[in-house]
């Protein structure tokens, strides 16, 4: 697994506004305070949330603006959405491409996704735009954003093929890497407070945040008064 000492830049591929923030805020935060560059792209609109009567129309680009937000509050150095349809993500060839673009002008040496499994423990997790963002990300890192032949119109753009040396998954069923993210818990709920329309409505977000990151931090071996985020990592290179 790599030190982070020799990532320069992280990719993170999400469906939805606040997937990240919700999923890995802390550790994001923690690695932008080390100089690591962080850049997001988030595949669908997220029309389909919010508890109010804010017309669909206006909820995308709400939510591009929140997610703006709470990717400033924590460092987070740019935000790309492909505004597909909230709730329609499928894994196709189409979508792979614009995955694979991405890879291939970032050049991370690490990404964050949502995992393409379904997490029977975490069934809010196991949405099924997680679940195709997912599968359509490691299918651009491996085998596509490494190789010369896959979407060879890139490499008319100036797009040369690239490597993903690890990929974190958020909500895995088997994740078993902690991150302390102690240091960084405010900083995650900053994140996640930028999200007014998903989170208003809930008095008692931040003792459900804290209470489930400190039980992660348990779990993990961390101890009590920690807080922690978990991921499965996939070496991929």
């Amino acid at each position: 697994m790599l030190a982070d000492s020799d990532v320069e830049r992280v990719l993170v591929v999400t469906a939805h506004p606040d997937d990240v923030d919700f999923g890995a805020a802390g550790t994001i935060a923690s690695w932008t305070a080390k100089g690591i560059e962080v850049h997001y792209c988030i595949l669908t609109n997220g029309d389909q949330g919010g508890f109010d009567d804010t017309p669909r129309h206006e909820m995308g680009p709400l939510r591009q603006r929140e997610q703006r937000a709470a990717a400033a509050a924590i460092g987070v150095a740019s935000v790309e959405f492909l505004s597909h349809p909230d709730g329609h993500l499928v894994p196709t060839i189409e979508r792979r491409g614009e995955v694979v673009r991405a890879i291939r002008r970032v050049r991370p040496q690490r990404m964050i996704i949502a995992s393409p499994d379904r997490n029977w423990d975490m069934i809010g997790a196991a949405h099924p735009d997680h679940m195709a963002a997912g599968e359509i990300a490691i299918q651009a890192v491996y085998p596509d954003a490494r190789n010369p032949f896959a979407f060879p119109a890139l490499l008319e753009e100036g797009l040369e093929p690239w490597a993903v040396q690890e990929v974190w998954v958020m909500w895995h069923p088997d994740a078993d890497h902690f991150v302390d993210i102690t240091d960084h818990i405010d900083d995650k709920l900053r994140a996640i407070r930028s999200h007014v329309s998903q989170t208003s409505h809930d008095p008692e977000l931040e003792t459900r945040i804290r209470t489930r990151t400190e039980a992660t931090a348990v779990r993990g071996g961390l101890g009590e008064g920690h807080h922690a985020e978990v991921f499965k990592v996939v070496i991929t290179a």
